[in-house]
């Protein structure tokens, strides 16, 4: 039985690592659909809907992936289209590749996606124009935010628990952080989950479900690809020393882990969660994060 009542949620960015890690410019390979697959099978075994978080070019070039994922009750969200990091953008050409994205999955599938990540949780002080935009484009939630004090990305200052931005009546659904000396701390997903003891991430999801409120836990697909960093070598792909250990190191844990994760805990979807916050009005409005520039 799961240690606690209160649902989480298991979320998978669906990108392939190459295009993701290496450079949006590289070209998607064929594994995506393999690990898509096998993370459907890890998924189904436990009963457990996830939600998706899709990157639009995965959408393009391998429909019939993205349907299966569909059809086996999943909740289908926008990844944007092509991973280009929010704050490397200008707000038009964001608002583009994000509309991009919504119309790829309607045509796909007929859907309307409800919530939308950022590639590599890129809506940071640099780009909170971001919230606005999505908000305009239709979406309610976002989980696009890390809050903690990252090399690349995060906002230390935002609430660690859902809120709802001062900009916009856009919702945002934080990454799970553990709280340790007074700081916040990754542990619940991505490499954080794969090179960290196991037992740091359940404890910090048992931490935040003692205090009444659901965690996110966020994996993509290739974590679960234990032989792609050398079968890509031996191909020919050139990838830096440090890239190829980092990336590979421990991808083989990586089923096991998930499967005590779903064996010990509830899971439900973004869209359904963030439902019923609202409905029990237990999202409150951020206090102002930054200044926001002008929007496009």
């Amino acid at each position: 039985m799961p240690s606690a009542a209160i649902p989480n949620c298991f979320s998978i960015d669906l990108e392939d690592w190459a295009q993701s890690t290496l450079s949006p410019a590289v070209p998607l390979t064929e594994r995506v659909v393999a690990n898509t697959q096998r993370m459907l099978d890890l998924l189904a075994e436990r009963r457990v809907r996830a939600t998706f978080f899709i990157l639009g070019k995965v959408v393009e070039k391998f429909p019939a992936t993205i349907r299966a994922v569909h059809a086996a009750g999943h909740e289908i969200a926008s990844h944007g289209y092509g991973h280009d990091l929010v704050f490397n953008l200008e707000p038009r050409t964001f608002r583009d590749d994000v509309r991009r994205s919504i119309d790829l999955l309607g045509d796909c599938l007929g859907v309307r996606p409800l919530g939308y990540r950022a590639p590599a949780f890129s809506i940071t002080a640099r780009s909170l124009w971001a919230p606005p935009i999505l908000a305009e484009l239709g979406f309610t939630y976002s989980s696009s935010v890390f809050p903690f004090a990252g090399r690349r990305y995060g906002i230390p200052e935002a609430p660690r628990f859902p809120f709802r931005w001062n900009s916009c009546d856009l919702v945002e659904f934080p990454m799970t952080t553990a709280r340790w000396l007074g700081r916040n701390l990754p542990v619940c997903g991505g490499g954080y989950f794969r090179l960290l003891p196991g037992w740091l991430a359940r404890a910090a999801i048992r931490s935040v479900n003692a205090e009444g409120q659901p965690a996110v836990i966020y994996m993509h697909p290739y974590e679960i690809d234990v032989h792609e960093l050398r079968e890509l070598r031996a191909a020919g792909w050139e990838i830096p020393p440090r890239t190829y250990l980092m990336q590979s190191l421990f991808r083989g844990r990586m089923e096991g882990r998930l499967r005590t994760l779903f064996r010990r805990f509830e899971f439900d979807t973004l869209d359904r969660i963030v439902e019923r916050l609202r409905a029990a009005g237990t999202i409150a409005p951020a206090p102002a994060i930054g200044a926001p520039s002008a929007l496009a």
